[in-house]
């Protein structure tokens, strides 16, 4: 991997001071590695952006923080010793790599498949997995209903991650067949989120999950409505789940 040579060592403490201290008060350490691992990151993100869609937020603070920072709060969600083994997770929806890409940097033991629809940003995903040196990462081109009802897939991951996909009742259908009885699904969610989580018993409750609980991120580096909904693997998804692509979006169960 090369840095970008405007960027030295020596100011990488100054450059993401910010971004370091979210995760500081999120219990996340970070080693000059993963700093320069996280710095280009964000130089490829800016790359390939310019051919293909990947985000609309550009500045290098912001995605600092809405980006790298909002995907580390997902250890909000569990004991993070758990992440320094070789745990398997699965990020549903993974766009430019949010959670699972920065969540794999900070914690390099963890067995990832990055999911994505879009086969050019999957791309993105294999060219920037491959110029991180990361091991034990997947980017997986295909429709999340169609993945998960292979038995490579189903029901196989201790972590189930998505974040800004869908509503919550969609999303469950999505991410429920992946986790395995015992797991968790973690969903990331920004602003009102109380009449998705009313929509979404049935669906959770039918495909295996627990009651959700909610945690609200409380950190000042992210100071607008951000909420981990977390679900516990209860019981086996039923076979028909999820249904074809595109029904859980055009009919959720609700």
């Amino acid at each position: 991997m090369q840095k970008p040579d405007s960027f030295l060592t020596n100011d990488i403490m100054i450059d993401m001071e910010h971004f370091l201290s979210g995760a500081t008060k999120l219990g996340v350490e970070l080693n000059t590695q993963q700093l320069e691992q996280f710095q280009y990151y964000y130089h490829q993100l800016m790359e390939w952006n310019q051919r293909i869609n990947l985000t609309s937020i550009t500045n290098y603070k912001e995605v600092q923080l809405k980006h790298f920072l909002d995907s580390l709060t997902v250890v909000l969600a569990f004991k993070k010793s758990v992440l320094n083994r070789d745990l398997s997770v699965i990020d549903i929806g993974s766009g430019a790599g949010f959670p699972g890409l920065p969540l794999k940097i900070a914690f390099p033991n963890v067995k990832l498949v990055l999911l994505e629809a879009t086969r050019k940003k999957a791309d993105f995903l294999t060219n920037l997995i491959q110029n991180l040196n990361l091991n034990y990462v997947e980017s997986l081109a295909g429709r999340a209903e169609e993945m998960a009802h292979q038995s490579r897939y189903r029901q196989r991951f201790r972590i189930v991650l998505s974040r800004a996909v869908a509503t919550l009742p969609t999303l469950a259908e999505l991410t429920l067949p992946f986790c395995t009885i015992g797991g968790i699904t973690v969903i990331q969610k920004k602003g009102y989120i109380l009449n998705e989580l009313k929509d979404s018993a049935k669906a959770i409750d039918l495909l295996g999950g627990s009651q959700p609980e909610i945690r609200k991120i409380k950190i000042p580096e992210l100071d607008d409505d951000r909420y981990l909904v977390t679900i516990d693997k209860l019981f086996a998804t039923p076979a028909k789940y999820p249904r074809r692509p595109g029904i859980p979006i055009k009919r959720p169960v609700i």
